[in-house]
């Protein structure tokens, strides 16, 4: 992790969960961390959790659905950082609904945060390398089990479909790496169920007694153990392409 000290990571849902866990350990590492959410009051506590370590991070303010908001975003790290080496696309969601019960407009929601915004901070951290001559940079999309298998629970079906579309994403883009001769490299983790306030704010359990039951009867990982998984990927040597890793706890029941 050495020869990532000092440079520039941006982590997209940093308010809480895996992307709090990204964002701390980058920090520690040395790391220049834009940390990205909606809640700038949570990016801010971040922030100040973070002050007297090796690194920074930086707070953004930045609604990821909303493309000129993630222009102005990299706008700005450009001027104040010169552009981003390491892009971690973390942020993500779902609506509580079933394929039966869900309206396009909620469909649409997840599409624009788990895979247009995905895309698009994708394409404007390759712009960024391009442009500065950077060719060893890195892209880690943080994805899902449920990007490789239909799990029968029938209120994250959609859900798992931006997910395969994630999955879809990740080997697509290093085919046109590949194509370009760019040693960029692009990789995914695919967790199982993570302790986190996912399953809070998508409506699947009611309050955090009810979320503290529900991780411990399907077993779960922390966030940290993602970002353990995510340290070790971008600690690879720069010829070592790890594409799409699936951890998930040993008691997972689903």
């Amino acid at each position: 992790m050495e020869r990532w000290s000092g440079r520039v990571a941006l982590v997209t849902g940093v308010s809480m969960g895996i992307g709090a866990s990204v964002a701390r350990r980058l920090v520690a590492e040395g790391m220049k961390v834009v940390g990205a959410a909606r809640s700038i009051d949570k990016l801010q506590a971040l922030a100040a959790e973070c002050k007297g370590q090796r690194g920074t991070l930086i707070p953004i303010k930045c609604d990821l659905t909303k493309d000129e908001e993630v222009l102005a975003m990299f706008a700005k790290i450009k001027k104040d950082l010169g552009g981003v080496d390491v892009c971690i696309n973390n942020a993500g969601f779902t609506h509580n609904k079933s394929l039966l019960e869900g309206s396009p407009k909620e469909w649409r929601e997840m599409m624009d945060l788990n895979v247009v915004a995905l895309c698009l901070c994708t394409r404007e951290t390759i712009a960024s390398m391009r442009e500065r001559g950077v060719d060893d940079g890195h892209i880690i999309h943080i994805s899902s089990i449920a990007g490789h298998r239909v799990i029968p629970r029938k209120k994250t079906h959609f859900y798992t479909a931006t997910k395969y579309s994630v999955t879809a994403l990740t080997e697509g883009l290093r085919q046109e790496l590949r194509e370009a001769n760019s040693n960029i490299r692009i990789s995914a983790i695919s967790p199982g169920l993570v302790e986190t306030g996912f399953a809070m704010n998508a409506g699947l359990v009611e309050d955090a007694n009810a979320a503290m039951k529900y991780y411990k009867e399907l077993g779960s990982l922390s966030a940290d153990d993602v970002t353990a998984t995510l340290v070790h990927i971008l600690g690879a040597p720069p010829h070592v392409q790890i594409h799409d890793v699936q951890v998930t706890p040993i008691t997972q029941v689903m």
